[in-house]
């Protein structure tokens, strides 16, 4: 799968070994989805991850009355879905393509067997959750901090990126 080359560049991969690579680039499927395609809900019972080819995916929750807070968005080469890797638990949000997209879909057994194999990797696991959480420190200070106008203002210009419109 020529995609496969973009999992060498992803955090929670990098420090694998060919062989380790190898085993996990050959599990690996690409997923196509359109504008608007659930990839997973939440509570779902996870069996693997994903990273970005193509496209943006939101990842969101819902409230009990169907209000949606996207809480990150996905882009080529980010990865997401990892954590019923590690705690084992249902889906903690829902992910939705916001646009034709395309994802490499990794299962979680080949990489439990590398990180049950050499633990030493595990440190790639926690530099990226701690990531994680400082960016969830930000959004929550945004909360408190911002009216809704301000939050919406930086939400769009996230969005926006580097493009020139949006």
């Amino acid at each position: 799968m020529a995609e496969t080359s973009l999992l060498r560049d992803v955090p929670l991969l990098t420090e694998l070994s060919e062989e380790e690579m190898a085993a996990v680039e050959s599990a690996t499927t690409a997923t196509d989805l359109l504008r608007g395609d659930l990839l997973f809900a939440e509570d779902e019972t996870p069996t693997d991850l994903h990273v970005v080819v193509s496209g943006r995916i939101a990842i969101s929750k819902r409230s009990v009355d169907g209000r949606e807070s996207m809480v990150a968005l996905m882009e080529r080469g980010d990865l997401f879905g990892e954590m019923g890797l590690f705690d084992g638990l249902g889906r903690s949000a829902e992910a939705r393509a916001l646009e034709a997209s395309q994802v490499l879909t990794i299962p979680y057994e080949p990489l439990r067997a590398i990180y049950e194999g050499r633990p030493a990797l595990l440190w790639s696991v926690v530099r990226l959750l701690a990531g994680r959480l400082r960016s969830t420190d930000t959004a929550l200070a945004d909360s408190v901090f911002l009216d809704v106008t301000g939050r919406t203002a930086k939400r769009l210009i996230e969005l926006a990126g580097d493009e020139d419109e949006f």
